[in-house]
């Protein structure tokens, strides 16, 4: 991106957040419409369930109507929704945490266009096909992570964040993001690739 479509960029974001604050329900609509896509992979990616991560995102948005005063604009906005999806995440885990109730939704054809990433122009049928392949595979052997693997794995496989990012995120030293992905990789290696051979302890 260069620096004026970056500029371009900051300035309509920072009206975009006047408008909010304002209580424009234009505005409003103009932020589902902007993030709610992204917002729902970085759910599902956590509770791999489609429909408690529509939930959440709708609480994500009416949580950030409410308290979009308290945004301080010292980061993007995608950034702050981002740990508020997060967070709602990891709160609904601990509320669901003893009675454990996991419907796994699959991503199908139906709900592909809310849950996964747009798929681009050049692609093919055949290319199409092989990405949401993959896309499932990854997903079904995120399911067996461990819940605070899964969650670095999530921001460092689908949101692209770096250790250092993912550590300021999570409030976790460097050395812990490295480890927990560690294990994540190896786990999901073995899902997606069980016939390969396992790398054994030195």
């Amino acid at each position: 991106m260069n620096t004026d479509a970056r500029a371009d960029r900051i300035r309509d974001e920072k009206d975009l957040v006047e408008q909010l604050r304002q209580g424009r329900k234009h505005a409003f609509d103009v932020l589902v419409a902007r993030f709610q896509k992204p917002l729902l992979k970085v759910a599902y990616g956590i509770t791999l369930d489609v429909e408690e991560s529509r939930e959440i995102v709708q609480d994500v948005f009416t949580t950030v109507f409410r308290q979009i005063h308290s945004f301080r604009q010292d980061t993007l906005l995608y950034t702050w929704l981002r740990k508020i999806t997060v967070n709602h995440c990891l709160n609904w885990k601990r509320k669901w945490k003893r009675r454990f109730r996991w419907h796994h939704d699959p991503i199908t054809a139906e709900n592909e266009n809310t849950v996964s990433g747009k798929d681009t122009p050049l692609d093919t049928p055949e290319t199409l096909i092989q990405k949401k392949q993959f896309r499932d595979r990854l997903m079904e052997a995120a399911r067996h992570l461990p819940e605070k693997t899964r969650v670095v794995f999530v921001l460092y496989a689908l949101e692209g964040l770096s250790y250092e990012e993912i550590a300021d995120f999570l409030h976790i030293r460097k050395g812990t993001v490295a480890s927990r992905l560690y294990h994540a990789r190896k786990q999901v290696a073995r899902v997606l690739d069980p016939k390969k051979p396992q790398e054994t302890p030195v």
